[in-house]
C-alpha cells in the first residue's frame, strides 16, 4: 500500500498577492472618487438652476405687487435679499435660508454670491428686465459659458 504524501504549505498570502489586491482597491477608489465629484458638481448646478428659477418667480411676484423689480447693481445680491425677504413685517416673497446668506447677499452652491442687476434698461438689458446669475465656480473669474443665468 502506497502512501500519498501531501506537501505542506504555509497558509497565507504572498507579498505579491497583497500588493496586487492593494493596487486593485486603489484603482477602484480613484474611480469612485472621480465619479462622485462629477455627481456633486451636477448637484450644485441643479441646485443653482432651481434657486435662480425660484428667485425669478419671487421677483415676478414682487414686480406684480410693486410695479417694478428691486433696484440692484453688479455688487452681489444684498438688496435682492432685503427686498424679497424684508424684516419689517411686510410681505415676504422668498424665504432665504440663513446659512445661505451673508452681509453681501445670497450664496450659491459654490459659496459665492449670486449676482443680481436691475438698472431699468441700462446698459444693455431692456426696460423692466433683470439679470440674475451664478458664476458656477469657486471663482468670479470663471469661464462665462459655464455660468448659470436667467437669460
Amino acid at each position: 500500500m502506497t502512501k500519498i504524501h501531501f506537501s505542506t504549505r504555509n497558509q497565507g498570502f504572498t507579498l505579491i498577492e497583497l500588493l496586487i489586491v492593494i493596487a486593485v482597491i486603489a484603482i477602484l477608489v480613484s474611480i469612485v472618487l472621480a465619479v462622485s465629484s462629477g455627481v456633486q458638481e451636477k448637484g450644485r448646478r441643479s441646485r443653482a438652476e432651481a434657486e435662480i428659477a425660484a428667485v425669478g418667480a419671487a421677483l415676478e411676484s414682487y414686480k406684480a405687487d410693486n410695479g417694478d423689480y428691486p433696484i440692484g447693481s453688479n455688487s452681489g445680491s444684498a438688496n435682492l435679499v432685503a427686498s424679497l425677504m424684508p424684516t419689517n413685517g411686510t410681505k415676504v416673497y422668498f424665504e432665504f435660508k440663513q446659512k445661505f446668506t451673508n452681509a453681501s447677499g445670497y450664496l450659491d452652491p459654490w459659496q459665492i454670491n449670486y449676482q443680481y442687476t436691475y438698472t431699468n434698461g441700462a446698459p444693455n438689458n431692456g426696460t423692466n428686465n433683470y439679470d440674475l446669475w451664478s458664476y458656477a465656480s469657486n471663482s468670479v473669474n470663471s469661464v462665462t459659458n459655464k455660468w448659470i443665468k436667467n437669460w
